[in-house]
């Protein structure tokens, strides 16, 4: 048997007791944190299933075998839920493909911690990331999701790039910095259009700002376009951090978001 297995949005204190019981009863128990920041004590989730925890990189997760073993039962740790990185799809298939039974333990995810904002979980459209830039150039597309979420008065949940090996991560305010460029510069190019045409998104909408969602020291923290420059001065800390840019909201979100 194969087990993906949930670590939960923060750290080994989010791992459910189903999750402890299937590992101790794993012959072979690997770990991922390339997908996320992950907090948690892996020594310390060591000494309650009384088994060695194996870190593995990207490329050791994707390309190697030792996943995919007949005679014994083999579990991934993932930070957050198993299946929200699109990679882990990927091993279950190749897992089927060999006949190999797999299993999935849900835990916690980013995908509902976000319902805390107050933000109908109903009322978002499509998620989006905001990668880093790559030799000064930065993508659109994550900008035109969030356009096309706000005219269909959809929220949006923008998820921020990491690079787990070098210790780097995208932050809250070198992304509202992104998008504030790729607006601005969709708006130079159409100078000459009708003023009704130019996108407007980051002055009509609420931003909500998240970090560390599910810790003792998480942080949410709402602006609008006559004060980014709080947000962007504001110093969220570690991450992960991610953002939800609200279209038009309904009076329950309305409120809470007044006590936030």
């Amino acid at each position: 048997m194969l087990y993906l297995v949930g670590l939960g949005l923060y750290d080994e204190k989010d791992i459910s007791l189903k999750a402890i019981e299937t590992l101790k009863n794993c012959d072979e128990i690997y770990c991922e944190t390339y997908t996320n920041f992950y907090h948690g004590n892996l020594k310390a989730l060591e000494k309650i299933i009384k088994k060695t925890i194996k870190i593995l990189n990207r490329s050791a997760v994707e390309e190697s075998q030792i996943l995919y073993k007949k005679d014994k039962n083999i579990a991934l740790l993932i930070p957050g839920d198993p299946l929200t990185a699109t990679t882990h799809i990927s091993l279950l298939l190749e897992a089927k493909k060999r006949n190999i039974e797999t299993k999935v333990i849900h835990s916690s995810s980013i995908w509902t911690a976000i319902a805390e904002t107050g933000i109908n979980l109903y009322k978002f459209g499509r998620c989006t990331t905001i990668p880093f830039p790559y030799k000064n150039s930065i993508p659109e597309s994550p900008y035109e999701v969030i356009v096309e979420n706000f005219k269909r008065n959809l929220h949006t949940l923008v998820l921020l790039d990491i690079d787990r090996e070098k210790g780097k991560f995208l932050s809250i305010n070198e992304a509202i910095k992104i998008l504030m460029e790729i607006e601005k510069k969709k708006n130079n190019a159409n100078d000459n259009d009708n003023k009704e045409d130019k996108e407007k998104i980051l002055e009509n909408a609420k931003i909500i700002c998240c970090a560390r969602l599910g810790s003792k020291d998480q942080i949410i923290k709402v602006g609008t376009s006559n004060d980014l420059s709080d947000l962007l001065n504001f110093d969220f800390g570690d991450p992960p951090q991610c953002l939800i840019i609200a279209s038009k909201l309904h009076f329950m979100e309305e409120e809470f978001l007044k006590f936030i």
